[in-house]
């Protein structure tokens, strides 16, 4: 059983990697059973097709990164450094794995099964994260009463993962994770504040 899980496990790193070189329609299974060195067939045993193995990618890692996050948050005090915590969470996952950030950020976008069939509780989960912060500010009266966390969540959402999809498709020689992080926290955090100076 734990070889069974080894080499699945070998298989969805091989996937991502590919996937991140040659792009999700580029890529044949024959490229991610070369890559994982297993025989072609070795792939259909443990994912029914190609978008099954883009989406067991997004399922595993997502369960990885919430609780990596929920983790992180513990720490804080307060729902602001809950907030920067979680920026900065994010921006250090998409500078430490640049391949997975890619399948996120792009690829999974290229899959029309992905976007229109599949249920995205994971993802739900994801931005609860941020709406759950939100409320824990209006309740500490930290952040600012005449928001909608549920408009809100969406919002920050928006645009980090603008920021850093631009910065995976080739901005990163403009500006730095570290500076998007910094920048993100001035303009949102301090557009969420109560009382603002």
């Amino acid at each position: 059983m734990r070889r069974k899980q080894e080499k699945r496990s070998k298989i969805l790193f091989a996937a991502i990697k590919v996937f991140a070189q040659k792009g999700f329609y580029n890529t044949k299974v024959a490229d991610i059973a070369r890559e994982a060195g297993v025989a072609d067939g070795t792939i259909y045993l443990y994912f029914k097709n190609k978008d099954d193995l883009l989406i067991s990618i997004f399922e595993e890692k997502m369960d990885e990164i919430l609780g990596l996050f929920k983790a992180r948050l513990k720490k804080a005090n307060n729902a602001r450094e809950k907030l920067e915590i979680f920026f900065k969470t994010y921006f250090r996952l998409i500078n430490d794995d640049q391949d997975l950030a890619e399948v996120f950020q792009v690829e999974l976008r290229q899959s029309s099964k992905f976007l229109k069939d599949y249920h995205h509780q994971k993802f739900f989960d994801y931005l609860n994260i941020i709406g759950d912060i939100i409320k824990q500010g209006q309740n500490e009266k930290i952040f600012r009463q005449d928001l909608n966390p549920l408009i809100a969540k969406r919002i920050i959402f928006g645009a980090i993962d603008e920021v850093a999809r631009q910065w995976i498709l080739g901005a990163e020689s403009e500006f730095s994770t570290d500076e998007a992080c910094r920048e993100v926290i001035k303009i949102i955090g301090k557009g969420l504040l109560q009382n603002r100076n």
